[in-house]
């Protein structure tokens, strides 16, 4: 594409951009169907099914420079939108709907702070083992590598076994009555009426849709930040930013709509979570582990994915009525956190 105009890119990255929220919109009808056919619940459906095919440019962008050999650039796009990812729910808090009440309130399921709880223990990994020397285990993978994989899988296990019960029951309601669900949720939802086959067909199609306008996305918007003079730190905030969230900005406001808040956050935390497993794939295509090659940049960006994480899980377990504007109190620290992060990410040496 760098034979490409300025017009034309910005022309491809806009027509981009509207596949891929059309493509959301049907993401989150099918894969509220199916969660419920196939008995998964909405934590576990977004977990396995929304999460993944919302993070599937960045599998091509990884796959695609682990056989560049550009394994700095794999590690830069798995680590750099987790922070970005996680601020999606600061804008899914303001402008969803339902915001008249924090989205960490409207969720009545423990299933996303073990959700959380798996992107901190994920990404804690990442920093322990970039810190490992690249020879171990023949140079080919990292040892954390694997141990990443190994992880999301146990992650996924568990929280399949709290959607059928937890040896606890919360408090109940003030008035002794359950607390009645959103009013979104009791609208007529789309393809309730369709066969099982069909959902599925829609949800690879839309899945197929994402992966390849989210891939013209991230490459239309790396030439234009080329041809404009963009430094690499800067496209990152940016172009990539805003293009590797359009998936979960869609995806998030149609679940709001269902009335699935539960589902918004499992798309987050999910996505957030199954990232790093790249790694072991582009170690695999590129034959060298590619951890130990994140940077400074890389590792701080890591620990500031883990704070946002945090601030959420703990959100998500007080669930506060309170807002100030549009926000929670929990997505008011999450904002501030992040401007701070950005700022200081401008002192790092890279």
């Amino acid at each position: 594409m760098s034979h490409l105009s300025p017009a034309l890119l910005v022309a491809l990255f806009a027509v981009a951009a509207v596949v891929v929220w059309q493509a959301g919109t049907y993401l989150s009808d099918t894969t509220d169907v199916l969660a419920q056919r196939l008995k998964l619940g909405d934590a576990l459906g977004g977990l396995l099914l929304l999460a993944i095919v919302t993070n599937l440019p960045e599998l091509v962008i990884t796959v695609s420079a682990a056989l560049r050999g550009q394994v700095s650039l794999a590690v830069g796009n798995i680590l750099g939108g987790i922070a970005v990812q996680t601020l999606v729910l600061v804008v899914l808090d303001a402008f969803g709907q339902g915001h008249d009440k924090p989205l960490t309130h409207r969720v009545h399921t423990l299933e996303p702070v073990l959700e959380a709880l798996l992107v901190v223990a994920v990404l804690t990994v990442v920093v322990l083992g970039a810190q490992l020397p690249v020879g171990l285990l023949g140079g080919r993978v990292s040892p954390a590598e694997v141990v990443l994989v190994l992880l999301w899988m146990g992650g996924v296990f568990l929280i399949g076994k709290a959607q059928r019960g937890l040896p606890w029951r919360p408090h109940a309601p003030a008035n002794g009555r359950p607390a009645p669900p959103d009013d979104a949720s009791s609208k007529q939802k789309p393809f309730t009426g369709s066969s099982t086959r069909r959902v599925a067909l829609v949800f690879g199609a839309a899945a197929l849709a994402t992966l390849l306008a989210g891939w013209a996305l991230e490459v239309s918007g790396e030439q234009l930040a080329d041809q404009w003079g963009m430094t690499g730190l800067l496209f990152g905030a940016t172009v990539l930013a805003a293009a590797t969230s359009l998936p979960e900005v869609s995806t998030g406001l149609a679940a709001l709509q269902l009335g699935k808040p539960e589902l918004v956050v499992s798309d987050i935390f999910g996505g957030n979570a199954f990232l790093p497993v790249l790694f072991l794939l582009a170690a695999l295509v590129s034959g060298k582990a590619v951890l130990p090659s994140a940077q400074a940049s890389d590792l701080y960006l890591t620990g500031l994915g883990i704070l946002l994480s945090s601030v959420y899980a703990v959100g998500l377990v007080f669930r506060s009525r309170r807002q100030v504007g549009r926000l929670g109190l929990d997505s008011w620290a999450v904002l501030v956190l992040y401007a701070l992060g950005m700022l200081g990410l401008l002192f790092i040496k890279q």
